[in-house]
Parts: structure tokens; C-alpha cells; sequence
């Protein structure tokens, strides 16, 4: 979100709108996390200002949404489900993937 590369557009808006609830529970969890020590709250906290700029994002998005007329709005409801049906996207913390199981224990290296 803080990249001037980045670019979005409203068929993202679910994904932006799930993003900013996980960052304000994530800031809710570290917070209600008093046995801590602060410099681990600090460096795993969201931050406001990330939270604000997804915010603004978000309410922009919805703005121009409200800005349409109701036609416009259900082609372009139309149009969201056809990306979003083709696409996964995960704006959250990376996954990391479970290691193959070694099909071969026996072996050395």
C-alpha cells in the first residue's frame, strides 16, 4: 500500500475490506497482549498510518462506487465475478507451504 507502484481497482474491494479487518483484530490481539515486552509489540503492531491508508482505499473505492448509477454499479458487480472467480488473491501474511514428506527415508545424502 505504501509502494507509488501500487495500483488497485474494485474487484479487489472484498480482498482490501478483509485485509484492514485482520490489521485493526491483529492490532486489537497485541494490544489486549500485556505479558509482551513492548519492543515486540512495537515491531509486530500495525501500524496507524497503514491502517488509515487502507482505510482511505477502501472508502474511496466504495465513494466511486456510490458515485455510479445503479446500472453501471450491477455491470460492474457482473464484471467482478467473472475476475474474481478466476483469480485468488491473498493480501495477508505469506503462507508458507507444508514440506514434501520424504518419500525415501531410508536414503542418504
Amino acid at each position: 500500500m505504501g509502494c507509488g507502484h501500487f495500483r488497485t481497482d474494485v474487484s479487489y474491494l472484498p480482498d482490501l475490506e478483509a485485509y484492514l479487518a485482520d490489521l485493526l483484530r491483529n492490532r486489537e490481539r497485541l494490544a489486549a497482549f500485556t505479558s509482551a515486552d513492548d519492543w515486540a509489540k512495537t515491531e509486530t503492531m500495525p501500524s496507524d498510518e497503514e491502517i488509515a491508508r487502507v482505510r482511505r482505499l477502501v472508502q474511496r473505492v466504495r465513494a466511486d462506487l456510490d458515485d455510479l448509477t445503479d446500472k453501471d454499479r450491477a455491470q460492474i458487480r457482473e464484471a467482478i465475478a467473472v475476475v474474481r472467480r478466476s483469480r485468488t488473491v491473498a493480501l495477508g501474511m505469506p503462507r508458507i507451504r507444508q514440506p514434501l514428506p520424504d518419500v525415501r527415508p531410508d536414503r542418504t545424502l
